[in-house]
């Protein structure tokens, strides 16, 4: 008799907007109906509950995930369906995420009814947004902006703007295109002006490690580019994941057998930068990382990451 196969995932559009689409796609592997062999099952987390607060005062990454992985742990759901952006670096024993989605593209979208990039808004003008990354490169582009807090999903910030709580926002682009709604940017973020998360636009499927089924099926589903990319990302990020205040970036771009890696970290206030880019061979994705985030940390000193 076919498996069933359970979908964890969070319920905010976007979050079940990816969860189906990885049904579909192991649906379409298995030659089955999707209805027949996969159910999506929706888990609120901490991190939609609390919306009164940045992410980083209340925990960092962790507070999209704990919830969905303790179910996947224990046997409730077979699969979650993650944005990688949200992951922790370090993966709760006995689960993995060994299969990606093709990443959308991963800049970030400017979104403003007063100008038309962030260099065009009037001094003194008011963005708001959630992310630390986004906030801090607002603020080392434009000292004079005013940064606020903007937490929420797409819809929720979107009506925000329209209600004059800001003049401006950032969105993922990937998560636009997702919801059929890339009408809404004003104009994409260029890699210059906004580096973007680690692992923006790329969605992993994490199970349990001992699900052999499981693991032969979804590396069905696994793109191998998106892998290697989100690999050198994660492995910079890793080095420096020491403090949730502070601000990271990262891309990752593959051009042949090469691989090139930008990255950064800044002080919340966007008054310290500092960046680095490293290139290699893609096999080697995971050590071009590594050492780009032992660079960025020995240059920075513990005491940058004490002040962020």
């Amino acid at each position: 008799m076919q498996r069933r196969y359970r979908i964890g995932t969070r319920g905010s559009p976007l979050a079940l907007i990816q969860a189906r689409d990885v049904a579909d796609r192991l649906a379409a592997a298995l030659g089955m109906p999707v209805d027949e062999v996969c159910e999506v099952v929706v888990i609120k987390t901490m991190g939609d509950q609390v919306q009164d607060r940045n992410l980083s005062e209340i925990g960092g990454k962790g507070l999209f995930t704990m919830e969905i992985e303790e179910q996947l742990s224990d046997g409730r759901i077979d699969f979650a369906v993650h944005s990688m952006k949200d992951m922790p670096t370090v993966y709760p024993d006995g689960l993995v995420i060994d299969c990606l989605i093709e990443r959308v593209d991963p800049r970030d979208a400017f979104i403003s009814h007063k100008a038309a990039s962030l260099r065009d808004l009037p001094q003194g003008a008011v963005v708001g947004t959630s992310s630390l990354r986004r906030g801090a490169q607002v603020q080392a582009l434009r000292p004079d902006l005013k940064v606020v807090s903007f937490r929420g999903n797409v819809q929720t910030r979107l009506k925000k703007l329209a209600d004059g709580v800001a003049d401006a926002t950032m969105l993922a682009m990937a998560g636009l295109t997702r919801l059929d709604m890339i009408h809404v940017a004003t104009a994409p973020l260029s890699f210059e002006e906004m580096l973007p998360a680690v692992g923006q636009g790329a969605v992993g499927v994490e199970r349990r490690e001992t699900d052999e089924e499981a693991a032969t099926l979804l590396a069905k589903l696994h793109h191998a580019e998106t892998g290697i990319r989100v690999a050198a990302e994660r492995a910079f990020l890793k080095v420096l994941d020491g403090s949730c205040r502070t601000p990271i970036a990262a891309l990752a771009l593959i051009d042949g057998e090469r691989l090139h890696l930008r990255g950064m970290i800044l002080t919340p206030n966007g008054s310290e930068v500092i960046e680095t880019s490293r290139e290699g061979l893609a096999t080697d994705a995971e050590q071009i990382g590594h050492d780009a985030g032992l660079e960025v940390k020995g240059r920075a000193g513990p005491q940058f990451f004490t002040v962020a």
